[in-house]
């Protein structure tokens, strides 16, 4: 399958993808400010510069966006064109993920991953549920947690 934009206007447009202050990531800053945590954003002392940095509870929050980091779920398809390098690309994000978080709690950081589907496409879950989850790991979570558009165990759908 051939791509319909010329090479030009796909560059265009794939130069505009933002990898910070995504729509997500400011909608769910101010929820979390409204709530009365304070934080800092991309510190780049951090591995991986995490998105949203509490000091207070030891944790950092990642927003991954499902293509860009190879989630496995409806939002992510590998494209058909360049495929090899689409898949070596992909493959790198998650291994620098990975990386990332083992460095991260190697110095005593916990570590939330919120995928895109959680608030977008066919599965996504309830916004202020969403919200309520970040705020209840906050005090409360496991070291390493993922919150995705599937639900988790004991939870509706």
């Amino acid at each position: 399958m051939t791509d319909i934009l010329t090479p030009e206007e796909r560059s265009r447009v794939m130069s505009r993808i933002r990898g910070r202050d995504t729509q997500m990531e400011v909608w769910l800053r101010k929820r979390l400010f409204a709530r009365g945590l304070r934080y800092r954003i991309h510190v780049k002392s951090l591995p991986g510069r995490p998105d949203l940095v509490l000091r207070k509870y030891g944790a950092v929050i990642f927003i991954h966006g499902c293509f860009w980091h190879g989630h496995d779920c409806h939002l992510f398809r590998l494209p058909a064109t360049r495929t090899n390098f689409w898949r070596d690309k992909i493959l790198s994000n998650r291994h620098r993920d990975r990386r990332n978080v083992e460095a991260l709690r190697k110095d005593g950081w916990r570590v939330l991953e919120i995928w895109e589907c959680s608030w977008r496409g066919k599965t996504r879950q309830d916004p202020e549920k969403t919200v309520a989850r970040v705020a209840e790991w906050l005090e409360q979570g496991e070291a390493v947690e993922s919150i995705t558009g599937r639900p988790e165990k004991g939870q509706a759908a």
